[in-house]
C-alpha cells in the first residue's frame, strides 16, 4: 500500500492528523495547478478543493489513486470557478474557454528561461481541458489511465486531446517571433522535471 493510501485509510478511520498530512503533501501541486489558470485566486480554490475532499471522503471508493481523485475534485472546482465568471453561464463549455480568456495578464508561474515563460503563456491560450490534461501529464507525471479517470473521459479521447494540444501549442509558439522551434511538449517535460527537482518551486 502506497503512502497516500495509508494516510487515506487512517483519515477515513478518524485520524485527522493523517488527513492533514495528505493535504500538506498536495498543497504545492494543487497551488501550481490553479496558479497557472486563476492567478491570485489559486489558494482559495486549493482550500475549496480540500474542503470538498473532506466532505466527500466517505464516498471515495478507492477505485483509482487518491491523486487522481483529488485532481478530479480540483478540476470540478476550476470548472465551477470559470462557470461562475462566464458571461454565458447557461451555455458554458470548458472545451471552448481558455485561462487567457478570463485573465490576460501574464502568469506568475515561475519560469527560469524566456522559452519556458512563452510555453506557460501558450498553455494558457489553449482550451482549459487540454491545458489541464497536458499539465497533469508533464507536471504531475500522471499515467494516461489516471488522467482519463481524473477528467472522466476514455483513454482514446485523451490521446486525441494530446495530439490536438501539441498542434495548438505549436501554433501558439510559432506566432511568437522569439520562441524557439522544436518539440514543445519535450521542452515542457524538461521544465517540469526541473521544477520537481527543485522541490516544486514553481508554485
Amino acid at each position: 500500500m502506497d503512502r497516500d493510501a495509508q494516510l487515506l485509510e487512517a483519515w477515513r478511520g478518524g485520524d485527522q492528523q493523517a488527513g492533514r498530512q495528505l493535504f500538506e503533501r498536495y498543497f504545492r501541486p494543487l497551488n501550481r495547478f490553479f496558479r497557472s489558470k486563476v492567478g491570485d485566486d489559486a489558494q482559495d480554490l486549493v482550500q475549496k478543493t480540500f474542503l470538498a475532499c473532506v466532505e466527500g471522503v466517505d464516498g471515495y471508493r478507492s477505485e483509482g489513486s487518491f491523486r487522481s481523485w483529488l485532481f478530479a475534485v480540483a478540476y470540478k472546482q476550476l470548472c465551477k470557478y470559470y462557470r461562475e465568471r462566464s458571461n454565458h453561464n447557461a451555455h458554458f463549455d470548458i472545451a471552448n474557454v481558455t485561462a487567457h480568456d478570463f485573465d490576460s495578464t501574464p502568469s506568475r508561474v515561475l519560469a527560469r528561461r524566456h522559452e519556458e515563460q512563452l510555453l506557460v503563456e501558450a498553455l494558457r491560450k489553449i482550451p482549459v481541458d487540454l491545458q489541464v490534461a497536458v499539465e497533469l501529464r508533464y507536471w504531475q507525471q500522471m499515467s494516461e489511465a489516471e488522467i482519463a479517470a481524473t477528467l472522466a473521459i476514455p483513454v482514446g479521447t485523451l490521446k486525441s486531446w494530446f495530439r490536438r494540444a501539441r498542434r495548438l501549442l505549436a501554433e501558439q509558439l510559432e506566432a511568437e517571433p522569439s520562441a524557439a522551434t522544436g518539440d514543445e511538449l519535450g521542452s515542457l517535460e524538461d521544465w517540469a522535471a526541473q521544477l520537481r527537482a527543485k522541490g516544486s518551486r514553481g508554485d
